[in-house]
């Protein structure tokens, strides 16, 4: 059985990964940015709106102005899974047009709806970047360095965002009025975004879409020498033309289980991401951007830097089951503390910051990097298993933005706690069960080398 991307696999990391690795992970970048800035301004923009605690529809507005963006990028995730069949270069760099237009569109919001409305749209450049980047930073990867890349590419790079959103309010919040603020903060969102549009439209198409989708031996075998430096000469059928139902009845419990595994995760995270600096920060008396700095820098960046080191040696399913444990026990302990009244702001501060350290060490770095859908499966149906995949995260996550809120609300801080705990020991169990180890070779982790015994490779 010949494996016609062994060079390309064998590769030394060099310049070429690291420009693909900046040129998708800026757009990473600018979902974090995005997705957590929202948290900081929230009530700030319900204040300017004339929405507060009394108002008899403030949970509906604080969830929706919270999860608009992602229902959004639950459905601009499968409209670009189809898409990304055609090729995934060919619409590589309007998810980000679509992000930076969005986010400064917000900045001249006139009402809540519209800002809502805005926010859905800037959405679908989410959920287009959410399958598209880890698809195209995994296809140009070799076998040794693809989970450092995508952990830091998709998983390190939305913390990054994230911290920058803080920053970007730190400096901003002593020198400008509220009504600004939240304004500029939103709208700064474009700049990554559109700074990399030129570079996403020059990145090449991946080989293995040349090769398993196309069938184009003779483009492959350039791309190879461009890549590695090798000339090889391919025989041989190379296209793939399997079904996508053929390789779904083989593999399905995988997919399904990588979908249940991100709609879980993202109900936990996502808790954090866009409450953490409002309600969680302030039962801990803590100001919503100092919260977000310390969570983020001190624990989330350090905690995928971990994962960077391990990833490719220990593996992806030990680091995710280990996380997602850890994750539940943190949760407990901070739920059952807050429910005694024996939290201080420290030990509060220290507990859910180990939380999300485990989070970017474990599940962070993979299920919500998009590693399983990139790994699980075969180059002809991966762009769509990965659009399932990110958009059953996406619904858990919009899921968290209504749910979330009213448990807080109506059965107390602890019992929301209590919630997000036992999803992360489902999901600890679910990885440990059922998912199998994906480092090495894409196409024998995507069970895809077995379909590929009648080509021939000359070096």
């Amino acid at each position: 059985m010949a494996n016609i991307y062994r060079d390309l696999d064998e590769n030394r990391f060099g310049w070429f990964h690291l420009k693909s690795m900046i040129t998708t992970g800026m757009g990473v970048f600018t979902d974090g940015y995005d997705l957590s800035s929202i948290g900081l301004v929230l009530v700030m923009v319900l204040s300017f709106y004339g929405i507060g605690k009394s108002s008899p529809n403030y949970v509906l507005y604080i969830s929706l102005l919270a999860g608009s963006a992602l229902i959004g990028a639950a459905v601009g995730s499968i409209l670009f899974g189809e898409l990304a069949r055609r090729g995934r270069k060919k619409f590589y760099g309007l998810d980000v047009v679509i992000l930076g237009i969005g986010a400064l569109v917000q900045a001249f919001s006139p009402n809540i709806i519209f800002l809502i409305a805005i926010r859905f749209i800037l959405g679908l450049g989410v959920g287009a970047d959410y399958v598209l980047s880890p698809m195209i930073m995994a296809e140009h990867s070799n076998a040794r360095d693809r989970g450092k890349t995508l952990a830091f590419g998709f998983g390190l790079m939305w913390g990054f965002g994230a911290t920058m959103a803080a920053v970007v309010y730190l400096v901003l919040s002593p020198i400008v009025a509220s009504s600004i603020l939240w304004r500029a903060v939103l709208a700064a969102g474009s700049i990554p975004a559109l700074a990399v549009v030129y570079l996403r439209r020059r990145m090449p198409e991946t080989p293995r879409f040349i090769a398993r989708i196309v069938g184009d031996k003779k483009s492959f075998e350039e791309e190879v020498r461009y890549v590695a430096k090798k000339n090889v000469e391919i025989s041989g059928n190379i296209r793939d033309e399997n079904s996508f139902m053929y390789y779904f009845k083989k593999y399905s419990r995988f997919y399904i289980t990588a979908m249940i595994l991100w709609f879980l995760y993202d109900q936990i995270a996502y808790s954090s991401i866009l409450f953490g600096p409002s309600l969680i920060a302030s039962g801990l008396g803590v100001k919503p951007e100092i919260f977000q700095f310390i969570m983020e820098l001190a624990f989330t960046i350090p905690g995928g830097i971990l994962a960077i080191s391990l990833i490719d040696r220990a593996g992806r399913k030990p680091l995710q089951v280990s996380g997602f444990i850890l994750m539940g026990l943190f949760l407990l302990s901070f739920g059952i503390l807050k429910d005694y009244s024996m939290l201080t702001t420290f030990l509060g501060l220290m507990l859910y910051g180990m939380q999300n350290f485990a989070n970017q060490f474990g599940p962070g770095s993979i299920s919500a990097s998009g590693m399983l859908g990139v790994e699980l499966a075969p180059t002809k149906i991966r762009s769509q298993i990965q659009s399932y995949t990110v958009s059953a995260g996406r619904i858990g996550a919009s899921m968290s933005s209504f749910v979330f809120p009213y448990m807080f609300q109506v059965f107390g801080e602890s019992f929301a706690f209590y919630y997000l705990t036992s999803l992360a020991i489902v999901a600890g169990l679910l990885t440990l069960i059922v998912i199998p180890e994906t480092k090495g070779s894409l196409e024998t982790v995507s069970g895809e080398i077995g379909e590929m015994s009648n080509i021939g490779v000359a070096d």
